[in-house]
């Protein structure tokens, strides 16, 4: 069994926090020393109140979700002999109720564009394969009630 962890650090500071006009920007602390401007949403939450320039927890549900896809696939590729020159992904998040009535990430799509090196490309059923593995064995994907959908894209140099 792993364990991780964050730290998620907010500050009141001078604001006038009982009248719901306060700052949601905060900050994520990683172990590794790396620090992460966090806020609110815009959508959630108006500006001045919420940070657009930083990091929202919907935004790193989305890029969570993707980044454990790319690197299982990364993986997976590499063992079946793909060699992978750029993955790029795009995913969006969808806000919406869900079958309880509550607001949720109902769906996450990954849109992952890769691009193999020349002399070995797979067909589009190997990529295909090789997406539903990754999807397969994403640590976060497993862990989440949201459907993942993965739109791949093939790219050749």
């Amino acid at each position: 069994m792993s364990e991780y962890t964050a730290k998620v650090m907010w500050q009141r500071g001078t604001q006038n926090f009982l009248n719901n006009r306060y700052s949601r920007a905060h900050s994520w602390l990683f172990d590794g020393g790396a620090q992460v401007p966090a806020s609110s949403s815009p959508h959630v939450v108006p500006l001045p109140y919420s940070d657009p320039a930083a990091v929202d927890p919907e935004e790193a549900f989305v890029a969570s979700l993707s980044s454990c896809h790319m690197l299982w696939f990364l993986g997976i590729a590499a063992k079946q002999g793909f060699e992978v020159d750029e993955y790029e992904d795009n995913p969006v998040g969808l806000m919406a109720k869900n079958a309880q009535g509550r607001i949720a990430m109902t769906r996450v799509t990954l849109f992952p564009r890769v691009t193999f090196a020349a002399d070995k490309n797979p067909t589009h059923e190997q990529l295909t394969e090789l997406h539903h593995k990754a999807h397969d064995q994403c640590f976060i994907a497993n862990s989440v009630l949201t459907t993942v959908d993965c739109q791949p894209v093939l790219a050749v140099s």
